[in-house]
């Protein structure tokens, strides 16, 4: 009996050693994808926001956009004040919007840029057109003097942190396509927080 079981023990282990390996599928939204700097400037008592962020570039994310998907870029910054016995204050609390599309008849890729009003301007659309999704995804990258808040709203005498990350989700997409992705969560993904601190 118990030699019996030291031989199917035996076969179970060699049969796991025989099974071959399976690699899962590359995520839509795999690659690179980091915050590489980030600093505000204060210019005539406005904040600006300069940073720069690389995105995820692969074939698989080229053909999803050429097949009609729709792909939505984040980026959340807040600034926060630090209050020595209580929570720390949340001085703002924004995101920019944007989407990228292709357009086959063009061949071209449509950057969307949704501006809100938190980020003290009037609600837009504006778009820009790329000949390669490369240019698109630098574009999407390099974030210059864009305004966030006015100095005069910022409370105390800080200093105060600022924290910024990115974030890629998918957005529309054709109703052929939705059934066969609407369980997959390949299509959300974030960067780390990058941090730093803003001084008086």
């Amino acid at each position: 009996m118990r030699r019996s079981l030291r031989l199917d023990l035996a076969a179970l282990a060699l049969g796991w050693l025989l099974v071959p390996s399976v690699s899962l599928p590359e995520g839509q939204l795999d690659g690179a994808f980091e915050i590489l700097s980030a600093y505000i400037a204060i210019n005539h008592g406005v904040l600006q926001l300069n940073a720069r962020v690389q995105y995820p570039n692969s074939q698989r994310l080229r053909t999803a956009l050429q097949d009609g998907v729709t792909l939505a870029f984040d980026l959340q910054v807040v600034i926060s004040r630090h209050r020595r016995l209580w929570f720390n204050a949340t001085e703002l609390d924004t995101t920019l919007r944007r989407e990228l599309t292709y357009h086959a008849v063009t061949d071209r890729y449509l950057l969307r840029d949704e501006q809100s009003a938190d980020l003290g301007a009037q609600p837009s659309a504006e778009l820009e057109s790329f000949a390669t999704l490369d240019e698109a995804l630098q574009r999407l990258g390099r974030i210059e003097d864009l305004p966030i808040l006015v100095q005069s709203q910022l409370h105390g005498g800080g200093p105060w942190q600022v924290s910024l990350r990115a974030g890629i989700r998918r957005g529309r997409m054709p109703a052929a396509l939705r059934t066969l992705v609407f369980w997959s969560d390949d299509w959300n993904r974030g960067s780390d927080w990058y941090t730093w601190t803003l001084m008086p």
